[in-house]
């Protein structure tokens, strides 16, 4: 246990001018410094023991004395020029704290009382009063790789609904994403994400290990504890190429996918280079109960392993873990007749609800998750949600419930809104994916490399290599 735990700079009313006055007093102290040291010559010469007050100074500028004055200018200037284009963060930190402030004081979050002002004339009374801040709340602010935590004193006061409820004030006034909000005691913490395209990965950073699929610095699919995903946006969002990274991304792993594609478009190409990639309804029917009779039959088999543990998973026993990855899924079940349906939704009622355990992941894709073709609690079970794209207010809804959440667009193809399973909504970019990337020629070479790998294990078990 930590005997001391940092919160952050504390937010005073002062800092309401906290820009200017930082600006203002570094600018002049460089400007001081500079100009002293190009005159230090001519200070060092002269008698000051000769200069008498009483007799008055004189000061003769000359044309050097205006150089110095005009070099610690431009030395200031320079300075400023490079603070702002090299220190971003630290300016960005004292314009946050400059907002806090702000905040309290417009929304009177703070107690005063008026207090007698002093008039020019001490012996004569003055009929002004000044406001005196007799209570500040106590808001502490850090930035701390790439996040900002800042931390609220609850005090059970007057402002505790305020102080409890900062989301979108924090979100839409610092230009920031909410993260995490955690209530400790007597405080409440709100995380933010600062700057978040900067967080932005590459296809080649995306990597799958140990049950976490890396999608942005500080964004990962946790599947082993918070399974299964749902992937919801229109035409142009990104949604193809987000789902082709997650498949590159697997399929440098142990995993066995099985990819349904009802449209026949562009995931339905991979079946040229890789195996269990279906279009037709027929053998995506088949498909999904081949999946859900694996599932429980290796549900079955961990109890029989020598190794098993109660409570531990397939990654305990060794086993690898399955993907189901079904892109249009609306598009699917509305070829199914009645009982077609019924029959589909019960299946992957019980991929979601028993999966986890097995190592059975769902992930689901399509325009708008409607209940029609989610329901009986379906759609709950998805843990980790992402929105790309444009989609209206009732979409976002269907996504992820009800959220006081607002949601921005902004015309950047793959970018969206997640919420990791930890009920905060968050914005979110898809890996970025370098001109000129064939997915068709990457995935490939891996399912070709993967085939040639367990041709060779298969021989080498069989004493035929």
């Amino acid at each position: 246990m930590k005997f001391y735990n940092y919160k952050g700079k504390r937010i005073r009313a002062s800092d309401k001018s906290l820009v200017f006055r930082f600006y203002a007093g570094t600018l002049l102290s460089v400007f001081t410094v500079v100009l002293l040291l190009l005159n230090s010559g001519q200070l060092v010469r002269t008698d000051w023991r000769a200069i008498s007050l009483r007799n008055g100074i004189t000061f003769t500028p000359t044309p050097y004395h205006v150089f110095t004055v005009v070099a610690s200018s431009l030395v200031c200037a320079l300075l400023a020029f490079l603070y702002c284009r090299y220190c971003f963060d630290y300016r960005k930190q004292i314009q946050h704290r400059q907002k806090l402030a702000r905040m309290v004081l417009d929304n009177h979050w703070y107690e005063s009382e008026n207090i007698q002002g002093n008039s020019f004339f001490t012996d004569l009374p003055s009929n002004k009063t000044k406001e005196k801040i007799t209570y500040f709340p106590k808001l502490y602010y850090r930035m701390e790789k790439g996040l900002l935590h800042i931390q609220c004193e609850i005090t059970l006061g007057k402002y505790q609904d305020q102080l409890l409820n900062l989301e979108k004030k924090l979100e839409s006034g610092l230009y920031c994403e909410l993260t995490d909000k955690i209530l400790h005691d007597s405080f409440v913490e709100y995380t933010l994400l600062y700057d978040t395209i900067a967080n932005r990965i590459s296809i080649e950073e995306v990597q799958a290990k140990g049950g976490r699929l890396q999608l942005m610095k500080n964004v990962s699919w946790e599947y082993d504890s918070l399974p299964h995903m749902l992937i919801a946006g229109g035409t142009g969002g990104g949604k193809t190429y987000y789902i082709l990274t997650i498949i590159e991304a697997l399929l440098r792993t142990n995993a066995k996918l099985y990819i349904l594609d009802p449209k026949n478009a562009d995931l339905a190409d991979l079946q040229t280079v890789m195996p269990d990639v279906y279009y037709r309804k027929e053998d995506m029917t088949s498909c999904i109960d081949k999946f859900y009779d694996d599932m429980m039959a290796r549900s079955e088999a961990m109890k029989l392993m020598h190794n098993y543990k109660t409570g531990e998973n397939y990654a305990y026993l060794g086993l690898a873990p399955c993907f189901l990855i079904f892109d249009e899924y609306v598009a699917f079940m509305e070829m199914l007749g009645n009982k077609e349906n019924t029959a589909v939704l019960n299946k992957l009622k019980q991929i979601v609800m028993l999966g986890r355990q097995a190592g059975f992941f769902l992930i689901l894709a399509c325009q708008r998750p409607d209940a029609k073709y989610l329901g009986d609690g379906i759609r709950d079970q998805f843990n980790f949600r992402v929105a790309l794209g444009r989609m209206s207010e009732l979409g976002y809804s269907m996504m992820f419930g009800e959220t006081s959440k607002q949601f921005f667009l902004k015309p950047i193809k793959g970018r969206g809104y997640v919420d990791v399973g930890t009920s905060v909504i968050s914005e979110f970019y898809t890996p970025l994916v370098p001109k000129g990337h064939d997915f068709l020629q990457t995935i490939g070479e891996l399912a070709q490399s993967r085939q040639d790998g367990q041709v060779a294990c298969e021989a080498k078990a069989t004493g035929t290599l």
